[in-house]
This record gives structure tokens, sequence and C-alpha cells, in this order.
């Protein structure tokens, strides 16, 4: 359905900083960097899209959240959202929303929600039951 994710940001080194602890967290790998352009973007290790991509704002203006904008990112397991949460904030992002169940959505979306350097919203979020119960129940 997507091929990028464009989220203008700011600071370069900032942002790269804030993103790539995040993006290694959800296990996704750097594509490319290009310092000079002021650009990197981040890919699944199995497949070439979509793509997840900071740069400064094309048209030299100042990089704005949006408004009612966020962006979603999908997480294997509910560990890996509590450790983004973790990660997100402790690079500098502001929480929006701790870990934990939104029944109000579906049964076990399991999300967290935080802001970036740069103001801009997201969320990393789980769609499967926990598992966690049912693996220590097996030992």
């Amino acid at each position: 359905m997507l091929s990028h994710v464009f989220v203008g940001i700011s600071d370069f080194e900032r942002a790269f900083d804030f993103y790539s602890v995040l993006m290694e967290t959800l296990g996704l790998r750097l594509k490319f960097r290009d310092e000079d352009a002021c650009w990197a973007g981040w890919m699944a290790a199995d497949a070439p899209r979509p793509l997840f991509v900071i740069s400064k704002p094309y048209n030299g203006g100042p990089a704005t959240a949006g408004n009612g904008q966020m962006l979603a990112l999908l997480a294997n397991d509910r560990a890996t959202v509590d450790r983004a949460h973790a990660a997100a904030l402790a690079q500098g992002g502001a929480c929006e929303g701790p870990p934990g169940l939104r029944p109000h959505y579906h049964a076990d979306y399991y999300g967290a929600y935080f802001r970036d350097p740069d103001g801009n919203k997201l969320c990393v979020c789980c769609h499967e039951p926990d598992t966690t119960a049912a693996t220590q129940a097996a030992r």
C-alpha cells in the first residue's frame, strides 16, 4: 500500500540519532544516509519498500508537526513496543501515551505514543495477542 513515509526534521544529526535507535529497536535497517543532502531512510530487512525517510523539508522552510498527523510503526510483539517507547524517550522524545492495551481499537491492540524531537507524533503498536503468559505457563 505504501511506497514510503517522509518525516520532516529540522536538525539532521539529532533526528538521525533519534530514529537510528528507534529503527534498530524495531528491526529495520538503514538503507541510505546522506549528510550533505540531510536525509536518511530505513527499510525492513526482507523488502525494499516501504521506506521510512527523514529529511529537512524540500522547500527549505521549517519542519513543523501536523495537527492530527501520526505515523504508526508496527512491532512484532508487545515487548518491542515497550523497548521502542523507552528508546524514543531516552533519545529525547516526549511521551504521548505509555505502552499498554487500547481495547477500544481491538482486544489485542497494544501501543505506545510519543513525539520525536521535532514534535512529529509516532506510535509503535502490536496487533497480536500476548504470548508471554502462554510461554511462561508452558514451562
